[in-house]
């Protein structure tokens, strides 16, 4: 018979497999986890990155081969040559670009699930969790190549993981704290304020009901007097 909302606030996740259910859910704020919208902001970062690092040289290269291979065609003036130049520089652009965007978007954005994911689960973030990261994601993108192009993959992800790990966490050390850490602080404070309030509401309420008896057991206690 408690009111919605009155109820003891729920426990803190204890296992790994709460925690990393909570990285996929919206909080009381309808908001994602900061951990999640890195995973999305690295990702437009990795699209952009890998576009301009395939799409500009393609667009150099191919701009100079039509300058190149153009001398013997007319055209109606300058600005028309010239246009034809970035036309072809742009096609190149937008194809190279796109090949090398997909590419590294989901090189990163597995590598940041992975290692994400493994922090949650075991509730502490450590080099080896993007070692792990990109070991499994240099496999993945290499084992379309055999055994040989898998163990190639492997050794490239972990080579590029523990760099990136521990650029990650220098910058946590710069910070005093890492995400999993941040986010576990932030829980407990939640939690614990929570927790406060619902006990606080609850002794409101045991006195109101203590109140409400003594008022009912008055007009009792008086009748029994008369009698």
């Amino acid at each position: 018979g408690a009111p919605g909302g009155f109820g003891r606030p729920a426990p803190l996740p204890q296992t790994g497999w709460e925690r990393l259910s909570e990285l996929w859910r919206r909080d009381e704020r309808q908001q994602y986890p900061e951990e999640t919208v890195n995973i999305v902001k690295s990702a437009f970062t990795a699209s952009v990155v890998g576009w301009l690092y395939g799409g500009l040289p393609a667009f150099v290269s191919a701009r100079k081969a039509f300058i190149e291979s153009s001398h013997g065609e007319l055209f109606q003036n300058r600005a028309d040559a010239v246009q034809s130049a970035h036309r072809a520089g742009l096609r190149s652009f937008i194809r190279y670009g796109w090949r090398w965007s997909w590419r590294v978007t989901a090189f990163a954005t597995i590598f940041n699930v992975v290692s994400t994911g493994l922090s949650a689960y075991r509730d502490k973030t450590t080099i080896s969790n993007f070692a792990a990261a990109g070991a499994f994601t240099g496999a993945l993108f290499r084992m379309h190549l055999g055994l040989q192009g898998l163990a190639g993959g492997i050794v490239f992800g972990t080579a590029f993981g523990i760099p990136a790990g521990g650029l990650l966490m220098a910058m946590y050390g710069l910070a005093g704290e890492t995400l999993q850490e941040k986010r576990n602080r932030e829980r407990r404070e939640l939690y614990e304020q929570k927790l406060a309030e619902w006990q606080s509401r609850l002794s409101v309420t045991e006195i109101m009901g203590q109140t409400e008896n003594n008022a009912q057991e008055r007009p009792e206690m008086e009748r029994a007097r008369e009698l």
